[in-house]
């Protein structure tokens, strides 16, 4: 049991990435329902703002270290469902499709930077 928080700089980092993209998507909340939409999401008018603030909760308990594997759990779950469904890049052509892979292969990095947290968070309670 390591006992020790991961790099508070790197949380840090992680976390204002999170947060930009929390708020981002409170305030384009309409844009993204419709997206969501588009792409087969079943009741999009709910589920993009509660994964919007799972998203903003999650990141806040990264930031602060406070229930570490619910929170870098909650993030797993979010990429891995988010993702592929909104980002579907292979499905798109020209600049959609570029702009969506970029997105995708962000997304794929913060889902691995998620993943080592929820190794630290397991570390940190002996499991």
């Amino acid at each position: 049991m390591s006992g020790a928080a991961p790099s508070r700089l790197g949380r840090f980092l992680f976390a204002g990435t999170l947060l930009y993209m929390a708020v981002d998507g409170f305030r384009n909340n309409e844009k993204r329902v419709e997206i969501a939409r588009e792409s087969g999401v079943p009741l999009p008018e709910v589920a993009v703002p509660f994964a919007t603030g799972m998203l903003l909760v999650a990141n806040l308990g990264i930031l602060a270290w406070r229930y570490p594997r619910a929170s870098a759990g909650a993030l797993v779950v979010f990429f891995l469902s988010t993702t592929p469904v909104i980002h579907s890049f292979w499905e798109m052509e020209g600049a959609e499709r570029n702009n969506n892979k970029i997105n995708f292969c962000k997304n794929v990095a913060l889902t691995g930077c998620a993943i080592a947290l929820l190794h630290e968070a397991d570390q940190d309670t002996g499991q």
